[in-house]
């Protein structure tokens, strides 16, 4: 594990009053460095930042500083910084009349335009084919994909207690700080706790309550509104890696994450999760992953990708810049992850979003659990698209036939229509309805639920809606009653439909 000494955050507030004089944020590179460098930085490729700083502004030099981690010339980084307070706390380092830096800051941009510092350890910024590079078992990571698409699909109400379980650098931390009377954060790496606490001050955001320990053992039996995880959710032969390799057998560290949330919840909270699942030969991985939801919990469970054993193997050995290794080293250790795969009959490993939301529905023994594939391209943030999710859950439990057709709804918000056929036809061999917001679905629907559709505008009933769609299509409109049920109960759970009341 790394020894570095890390900054103390006692002045990090002079610091960032300087960061910002300098535009040194999310907004201040794209202006500087342009789209396609900053794009590129995005992917751990720096040449084009490089050619973008030969200038020698105090964006320039905090850009080569704490971004690209070169040195830099002492009176550049005076201008920029309280270089004496920035030595003596540990932020950067002299040596000579240069100096460099002895953290990662990378600027980052809240949800509500925030200008926020994300503190880890140099050169593991994430992204690019190449991986971190990394082999330190310490190591902690700044942002990368998977933490961004965690926070953005987090349900994001005002709650009184907040945890964010293997903090890391403390991006979830901090996010959870803005709309939490109360965040703890925990790491099984002390190392991770201290990064946390920097990213924090830096930020300008509350302090939270750092416990050191794995999964919920720091907390005990306490009980929150909101928990989130980024956990080392990697499948891997061993735990050479803590900040991405699990440590259990398999999945087994997900399974006991996500298992043991059902008690930390409390009633209404939301849990979000990002994993890896096994799939198992002569195993469905829904029913997998379906034994994994804890009583009292409803879940809604989003596998996003797959891969087979050979990619998976390929793309953690390049994370931690194995194929940069010895040959030999190399072979073994991904023989070695196909053994471990081999013996747990592992074919692919799955990768997604798990979230959980405690409900007395879910006590009272009928939990909604919903377990799809979507491959597909999603808008982000998706936080408040889960929470209608579990709103229009609720709403379904609630309702028999009788009331569904009852209830008024309206067309969703830019929900448009496909019609598909060959050119010329009288008529379409089907009509498609797809969103362009939230989970961008698409559903095929037959000339009813399109007709039906198009009318809801939230002033009538279902059921009349329905009689008027029998009359034009000569069509027994008992009949059509009898049918139709089921097809607005797939539109409204899929969020095509929004449900308004129910008939006067």
């Amino acid at each position: 594990m790394s020894t570095t000494r890390l900054p103390v955050p006692d002045r990090s507030p002079r610091l960032r009053e300087a960061l910002l004089a300098a535009a040194f944020t999310a907004d201040g590179l794209l202006d500087l460095l342009g789209a396609p460098a900053y794009a590129a930085l995005a992917r751990s490729e720096t040449v084009p930042a490089l050619r973008a700083t030969r200038g020698a502004s105090p964006l320039d030099t905090l850009v080569r500083l704490f971004l690209l981690q070169h040195s830099v010339p002492h009176e550049r980084a005076r201008a920029a910084l309280p270089l004496a307070e920035c030595i003596e706390d540990g932020w950067v380092v002299r040596a000579d009349d240069e100096v460099r830096a002895a953290v990662d800051v990378r600027p980052y941009s809240g949800p509500e335009g925030q200008d926020w510092y994300i503190v880890s350890d140099l050169g593991c910024s994430v992204g690019g084919a190449g991986g971190i590079g990394s082999r330190e078992e310490g190591v902690v990571l700044g942002v990368g994909g998977a933490s961004t698409t965690l926070a953005g699909i987090t349900v994001r109400t005002p709650v009184a207690s907040a945890l964010d379980i293997g903090t890391g650098s403390g991006i979830q931390a901090l996010h959870a700080s803005q709309h939490a009377g109360r965040v703890t954060a925990t790491d099984l790496n002390p190392r991770a706790l201290e990064f946390t606490r920097l990213t924090l001050a830096l930020s300008g955001a509350p302090a939270a309550d750092l416990r050191l320990g794995s999964l919920y053992e720091p907390v005990g039996t306490e009980k929150y509104d909101l928990i989130v995880s980024n956990p080392p959710f990697v499948i891997s032969p061993g735990a050479r890696l803590t900040y991405r390799d699990g440590g259990m057998g398999g999945d087994d560290l997900c399974r006991t994450l996500v298992q043991q949330t059902g008690d930390r919840l409390n009633e209404g909270g939301y849990a979000h999760f990002l994993a890896n699942w096994q799939h198992v030969e002569g195993e469905e991985w829904q029913n997998r992953l379906s034994s994994w939801v804890p009583y009292g919990c409803d879940a809604w469970i989003v596998q996003r990708e797959v891969q087979d054993v050979t990619q998976y193997a390929e793309l953690w050995l390049r994370d931690s810049g194995d194929h940069r290794t010895d040959p030999a080293e190399y072979a073994a250790r991904y023989d070695a992850w196909l053994d471990e795969f081999e013996a747990r009959k592992t074919r692919s490993v799955g990768f997604g979003w798990i979230t959980l939301r405690k409900s007395a529905a879910a006590a009272a023994g009928n939990p909604s659990v919903v377990i799809e594939e979507w491959p597909h391209a999603v808008e982000q943030p998706l936080g408040p698209a889960v929470q209608a999710h579990f709103a229009r859950q609720d709403y379904l439990r609630e309702q028999d036939d009788a009331a569904l057709l009852a209830g008024r709804f309206a067309l969703a918000a830019e929900v448009v229509q496909e019609q598909v056929g060959m050119p010329g036809a009288e008529d379409p061999e089907h009509v498609v309805l797809r969103q362009n917001r939230g989970m961008r679905r698409a559903t095929k629907v037959d000339a009813v639920g399109a007709g039906f559709a198009g009318v809801c505008d939230g002033t009538l009933p279902a059921g009349r809606i329905l009689d008027a769609i029998a009359q034009l299509m000569n069509e027994d409109p008992v009949l059509l009653r009898d049918r139709t049920p089921r097809a607005i109960r797939l539109l409204v759970e899929e969020g095509f439909l929004e449900p308004v009341g129910s008939a006067d």
